[in-house]
């Protein structure tokens, strides 16, 4: 007998090229992926598009792409953008009135429920945003989410997912 489960995997995964077009295909490709899988393109859109523009002005180093993840386990989605300078760590900082730049993580930290950053194989790190979703109605079928895992018949069910990875550091408004 197969049972049913209450959580559900859901991954998307790309390299992109550390370029401003870098970028903002991440962001495209990011909701075109949310909208296939029936989620909300807000806020994770905006978080995709804050990490994202963060890799490609501090992490850049040129010749090396920068990766996005998009990851759907139980209710939470969670975005991962990793760069190759692991030795510039991010952080929160509030910047004056003046500032034209700097606000990225506090949007991140606005808009997400957890963020946070590890260090990955030298030279990498990833930061991380976290965003709990609603739950999805327990008769839903194929296409009604665009949910891949949950077949008309119900009787196809995923492998287990991978862990996440610890993180280093994590922020969060709990």
């Amino acid at each position: 007998m197969i049972q049913k489960s209450a959580h559900r995997f859901r991954n998307f995964g790309q390299r992109l090229s550390p370029t401003p077009r870098g970028a903002r295909l991440a962001r495209l490709l990011a909701t075109e992926q949310l909208r296939a899988w029936g989620l909300p393109l807000d806020p994770a859109a905006h978080i995709v598009a804050e990490l994202a523009a963060n890799a490609v002005t501090h992490g850049r180093v040129p010749g090396r792409d920068f990766a996005l993840s998009l990851y759907v386990i139980g209710g939470t989605l969670r975005v991962e953008v990793t760069d190759t300078r692991g030795d510039r760590m991010p952080s929160l900082r509030h910047g004056t009135p003046d500032d034209e730049s700097g606000r990225g993580l506090l949007l991140v930290d606005t808009l997400a429920d957890r963020w946070g950053v590890f260090e990955g194989l030298p030279p990498r790190k990833t930061v991380w945003a976290e965003i709990r979703l609603s739950p999805e109605p327990e008769n839903a079928r194929f296409g009604d989410k665009g949910d891949p895992f949950q077949a008309e018949t119900g009787e196809k069910e995923p492998h287990q997912a991978p862990p996440l990875p610890p993180a280093a550091q994590t922020h969060s408004r709990e």
